[in-house]
Protein backbone atom coordinates (compact mmCIF):
# COMPACT_ATOMS: atom_id res chain seq x y z
CA UNK A 1 0.00 0.00 0.00
CA UNK A 2 1.24 3.49 -0.89
CA UNK A 3 0.52 6.14 1.73
CA UNK A 4 0.45 9.63 0.18
CA UNK A 5 1.24 12.23 2.85
CA UNK A 6 3.06 15.49 3.50
CA UNK A 7 4.15 15.37 7.13
CA UNK A 8 6.02 18.69 6.83
CA UNK A 9 3.01 20.79 5.82
CA UNK A 10 2.58 23.46 8.55
CA UNK A 11 -1.07 22.80 9.41
CA UNK A 12 -2.33 25.22 12.04
CA UNK A 13 -3.54 23.40 15.14
CA UNK A 14 -2.81 19.94 13.71
CA UNK A 15 0.17 17.60 13.68
CA UNK A 16 0.04 16.01 10.24
CA UNK A 17 3.26 14.06 10.63
CA UNK A 18 2.44 12.57 14.03
CA UNK A 19 -0.98 11.38 12.89
CA UNK A 20 0.26 9.71 9.70
CA UNK A 21 3.31 8.13 11.34
CA UNK A 22 1.02 6.55 13.94
CA UNK A 23 -1.50 5.45 11.31
CA UNK A 24 1.20 3.96 9.07
CA UNK A 25 2.43 1.92 12.03
CA UNK A 26 -1.05 0.52 12.58
CA UNK A 27 -1.56 -0.30 8.89
CA UNK A 28 1.78 -2.14 8.71
CA UNK A 29 0.18 -4.88 10.80
CA UNK A 30 -1.82 -5.80 7.69
CA UNK A 31 -0.06 -4.28 4.66
CA UNK A 32 3.41 -3.62 3.37
CA UNK A 33 3.41 0.19 3.51
CA UNK A 34 5.53 2.80 1.76
CA UNK A 35 5.04 6.57 2.07
CA UNK A 36 5.57 9.36 -0.44
CA UNK A 37 4.88 13.01 -1.11
CA UNK A 38 1.86 13.85 -3.29
CA UNK A 39 4.37 15.18 -5.82
CA UNK A 40 5.83 11.67 -6.24
CA UNK A 41 2.58 9.68 -6.27
CA UNK A 42 2.18 9.34 -10.06
CA UNK A 43 5.74 8.03 -10.48
CA UNK A 44 5.28 5.38 -7.78
CA UNK A 45 1.63 4.34 -7.58
CA UNK A 46 1.64 1.70 -10.33
CA UNK A 47 3.75 -0.59 -8.16
CA UNK A 48 1.15 -0.82 -5.36
CA UNK A 49 -2.11 -2.65 -4.81
CA UNK A 50 -3.79 0.39 -3.23
CA UNK A 51 -3.10 4.09 -2.70
CA UNK A 52 -4.25 5.75 0.52
CA UNK A 53 -4.33 9.55 0.41
CA UNK A 54 -3.98 10.99 3.89
CA UNK A 55 -2.63 14.30 5.24
CA UNK A 56 -1.27 15.50 1.91
CA UNK A 57 -1.99 19.23 2.31
CA UNK A 58 -4.15 21.64 0.27
CA UNK A 59 -4.07 20.59 -3.39
CA UNK A 60 -4.08 24.21 -4.60
CA UNK A 61 -0.35 24.18 -3.72
CA UNK A 62 0.22 21.44 -6.32
CA UNK A 63 -2.80 21.72 -8.61
CA UNK A 64 -1.09 20.34 -11.74
CA UNK A 65 0.34 17.36 -9.87
CA UNK A 66 -3.06 16.63 -8.31
CA UNK A 67 -4.79 16.76 -11.70
CA UNK A 68 -2.14 14.41 -13.12
CA UNK A 69 -2.64 12.08 -10.15
CA UNK A 70 -6.39 11.88 -10.73
CA UNK A 71 -5.97 11.42 -14.49
CA UNK A 72 -3.39 8.66 -14.01
CA UNK A 73 -5.54 6.88 -11.46
CA UNK A 74 -8.55 7.00 -13.79
CA UNK A 75 -6.57 5.68 -16.78
CA UNK A 76 -4.90 2.85 -14.89
CA UNK A 77 -7.78 1.83 -12.63
CA UNK A 78 -5.71 2.47 -9.51
CA UNK A 79 -7.40 1.57 -6.24
CA UNK A 80 -7.64 4.89 -4.42
CA UNK A 81 -8.85 5.38 -0.88
CA UNK A 82 -10.77 7.71 -1.06
CA UNK A 83 -12.00 6.70 -4.54
CA UNK A 84 -12.51 8.99 -7.52
CA UNK A 85 -16.29 8.91 -7.13
CA UNK A 86 -16.12 11.56 -4.40
CA UNK A 87 -18.25 14.60 -5.35
CA UNK A 88 -17.38 17.07 -2.60
CA UNK A 89 -14.10 18.74 -1.53
CA UNK A 90 -12.02 16.49 -3.79
CA UNK A 91 -13.47 18.56 -6.67
CA UNK A 92 -13.53 21.98 -4.98
CA UNK A 93 -16.43 23.88 -3.38
CA UNK A 94 -18.93 23.73 -6.26
CA UNK A 95 -21.00 21.19 -4.34
CA UNK A 96 -21.84 23.82 -1.71
CA UNK A 97 -23.37 25.99 -4.44
CA UNK A 98 -25.31 23.03 -5.83
CA UNK A 99 -26.57 21.95 -2.41
CA UNK A 100 -27.60 25.51 -1.54
CA UNK A 101 -29.73 25.71 -4.68
CA UNK A 102 -31.20 22.30 -3.84
CA UNK A 103 -32.27 23.52 -0.39
CA UNK A 104 -29.95 21.21 1.58
CA UNK A 105 -28.94 22.20 5.15
CA UNK A 106 -25.61 23.80 4.29
CA UNK A 107 -24.17 27.23 5.05
CA UNK A 108 -25.83 29.18 2.22
CA UNK A 109 -23.31 29.66 -0.58
CA UNK A 110 -23.44 31.64 -3.83
CA UNK A 111 -21.02 32.69 -6.58
CA UNK A 112 -22.88 35.55 -8.29
CA UNK A 113 -24.57 38.79 -7.26
CA UNK A 114 -27.97 37.81 -8.62
CA UNK A 115 -28.16 35.04 -5.98
CA UNK A 116 -27.61 37.34 -3.00
CA UNK A 117 -31.26 36.86 -2.05
CA UNK A 118 -30.40 33.21 -1.26
CA UNK A 119 -28.31 34.44 1.68
CA UNK A 120 -29.83 35.40 5.01
CA UNK A 121 -29.36 38.94 6.30
CA UNK A 122 -25.84 39.21 7.68
CA UNK A 123 -23.72 42.28 8.33
CA UNK A 124 -20.64 40.55 6.96
CA UNK A 125 -19.87 38.04 4.23
CA UNK A 126 -17.13 35.44 3.96
CA UNK A 127 -15.52 35.14 0.53
CA UNK A 128 -13.33 32.12 -0.17
CA UNK A 129 -11.76 30.56 -3.30
CA UNK A 130 -13.84 27.80 -4.92
CA UNK A 131 -10.70 25.67 -5.09
CA UNK A 132 -9.36 26.75 -1.70
CA UNK A 133 -8.91 24.92 1.57
CA UNK A 134 -7.36 25.32 5.02
CA UNK A 135 -8.70 28.92 5.27
CA UNK A 136 -6.35 30.02 2.48
CA UNK A 137 -7.46 33.15 0.61
CA UNK A 138 -10.50 33.89 2.79
CA UNK A 139 -11.72 37.48 3.11
CA UNK A 140 -14.42 38.90 5.37
CA UNK A 141 -16.22 42.02 4.17
CA UNK A 142 -19.43 44.00 4.43
CA UNK A 143 -22.15 43.17 1.90
CA UNK A 144 -21.70 46.50 0.11
CA UNK A 145 -17.97 45.77 -0.30
CA UNK A 146 -18.56 42.62 -2.34
CA UNK A 147 -16.71 42.91 -5.67
CA UNK A 148 -18.81 43.11 -8.83
CA UNK A 149 -17.13 39.97 -10.16
CA UNK A 150 -16.87 37.03 -7.76
CA UNK A 151 -16.05 34.43 -10.40
CA UNK A 152 -14.02 31.64 -8.87
CA UNK A 153 -15.13 32.49 -5.34
CA UNK A 154 -17.71 31.25 -2.86
CA UNK A 155 -19.72 33.85 -0.93
CA UNK A 156 -21.30 32.92 2.41
CA UNK A 157 -22.91 34.83 5.30
CA UNK A 158 -20.79 35.18 8.42
CA UNK A 159 -22.99 33.31 10.89
CA UNK A 160 -23.04 33.30 14.68
CA UNK A 161 -21.62 29.85 15.55
CA UNK A 162 -21.82 28.12 18.91
CA UNK A 163 -19.57 25.17 18.03
CA UNK A 164 -18.45 22.89 15.21
CA UNK A 165 -18.82 19.11 15.00
CA UNK A 166 -16.99 16.68 12.72
CA UNK A 167 -18.49 13.25 11.96
CA UNK A 168 -16.00 10.72 10.59
CA UNK A 169 -17.17 7.91 8.32
CA UNK A 170 -15.27 5.04 6.67
CA UNK A 171 -17.03 4.01 3.48
CA UNK A 172 -20.66 4.70 4.50
CA UNK A 173 -20.33 3.72 8.16
CA UNK A 174 -20.11 6.24 11.01
CA UNK A 175 -17.12 5.70 13.31
CA UNK A 176 -16.77 8.70 15.65
CA UNK A 177 -17.39 12.41 16.12
CA UNK A 178 -15.46 15.29 17.70
CA UNK A 179 -16.57 18.82 18.53
CA UNK A 180 -14.84 22.11 19.11
CA UNK A 181 -14.26 23.45 22.61
CA UNK A 182 -14.94 27.12 23.40
CA UNK A 183 -15.32 27.91 19.70
CA UNK A 184 -11.72 27.02 18.83
CA UNK A 185 -11.72 25.02 15.57
CA UNK A 186 -8.87 22.61 16.29
CA UNK A 187 -9.33 22.37 20.05
CA UNK A 188 -11.49 19.26 20.05
CA UNK A 189 -13.02 16.65 22.30
CA UNK A 190 -14.95 13.44 21.56
CA UNK A 191 -18.64 13.94 20.91
CA UNK A 192 -21.59 11.56 21.26
CA UNK A 193 -23.95 12.48 18.40
CA UNK A 194 -27.70 12.36 18.68
CA UNK A 195 -29.83 10.26 16.33
CA UNK A 196 -30.83 13.44 14.50
CA UNK A 197 -27.19 14.45 14.04
CA UNK A 198 -26.28 11.06 12.63
CA UNK A 199 -29.17 11.28 10.19
CA UNK A 200 -27.92 14.71 9.12
CA UNK A 201 -24.35 13.48 8.54
CA UNK A 202 -25.43 10.23 6.89
CA UNK A 203 -27.49 12.14 4.32
CA UNK A 204 -24.38 13.90 3.02
CA UNK A 205 -22.31 10.72 3.02
CA UNK A 206 -25.00 8.90 1.03
CA UNK A 207 -25.27 11.86 -1.37
CA UNK A 208 -21.53 11.82 -1.94
CA UNK A 209 -21.47 8.30 -3.36
CA UNK A 210 -18.02 7.29 -2.11
CA UNK A 211 -17.54 3.52 -2.16
CA UNK A 212 -14.16 3.23 -0.42
CA UNK A 213 -12.59 5.86 1.76
CA UNK A 214 -12.70 8.25 4.68
CA UNK A 215 -15.10 11.18 4.81
CA UNK A 216 -15.35 13.90 7.44
CA UNK A 217 -18.67 15.72 7.59
CA UNK A 218 -17.94 19.12 9.14
CA UNK A 219 -20.99 20.89 10.55
CA UNK A 220 -21.64 23.94 12.67
CA UNK A 221 -24.29 24.53 15.29
CA UNK A 222 -25.51 28.12 15.03
CA UNK A 223 -26.49 30.08 18.10
CA UNK A 224 -30.14 29.66 17.12
CA UNK A 225 -29.76 25.86 17.17
CA UNK A 226 -29.49 24.99 13.45
CA UNK A 227 -27.06 22.32 12.27
CA UNK A 228 -25.51 23.25 8.90
CA UNK A 229 -22.86 21.65 6.73
CA UNK A 230 -19.59 23.59 6.61
CA UNK A 231 -17.80 21.20 4.28
CA UNK A 232 -17.66 17.55 3.28
CA UNK A 233 -13.99 16.63 3.32
CA UNK A 234 -13.57 13.56 1.12
CA UNK A 235 -9.98 13.93 -0.07
CA UNK A 236 -7.53 14.07 2.83
CA UNK A 237 -9.39 14.84 6.08
CA UNK A 238 -7.33 15.28 9.21
CA UNK A 239 -8.68 12.73 11.68
CA UNK A 240 -7.84 14.17 15.14
CA UNK A 241 -6.94 10.65 16.28
CA UNK A 242 -4.95 12.02 19.20
CA UNK A 243 -8.12 13.14 21.04
CA UNK A 244 -9.83 9.74 20.82
CA UNK A 245 -9.88 6.89 23.31
CA UNK A 246 -7.68 3.93 22.36
CA UNK A 247 -10.64 1.65 21.60
CA UNK A 248 -12.16 4.22 19.23
CA UNK A 249 -8.84 4.59 17.40
CA UNK A 250 -8.68 0.81 17.08
CA UNK A 251 -12.22 0.73 15.67
CA UNK A 252 -11.26 3.37 13.10
CA UNK A 253 -8.12 1.47 12.02
CA UNK A 254 -10.08 -1.78 11.68
CA UNK A 255 -12.65 -0.01 9.49
CA UNK A 256 -9.94 1.57 7.34
CA UNK A 257 -8.18 -1.78 6.86
CA UNK A 258 -11.46 -3.32 5.69
CA UNK A 259 -12.02 -0.41 3.31
CA UNK A 260 -8.57 -0.81 1.74
CA UNK A 261 -8.97 -4.59 1.46
CA UNK A 262 -12.38 -4.19 -0.19
CA UNK A 263 -11.02 -1.62 -2.63
CA UNK A 264 -8.43 -4.20 -3.74
CA UNK A 265 -10.93 -7.06 -3.88
CA UNK A 266 -13.39 -5.04 -5.98
CA UNK A 267 -10.99 -4.77 -8.91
Amino acid sequence: MLLVTDPLYPAAGRRYGDEDVWLAGQLRRTFDVASCSPLDAVALMDGFDAVLVRNSGPVLHYAEAYAAFRDHAARTGARLVTDLGARADALGKQYLLDLTRAGAPVIPSIDRHEDLDLLPDASELMVKPLLGSDSIGISIMARDQLPADVTGYLVQPLLDIDHEISYVFVDHEFVYAVRSVDGVRWQLRPHAPTTAELGFAQWFVDWNGVVHGVQRVDACRTTDGRLLLVELEDLNPYLSLDVLAADVRDTFVDALVRSIEHSIDDV
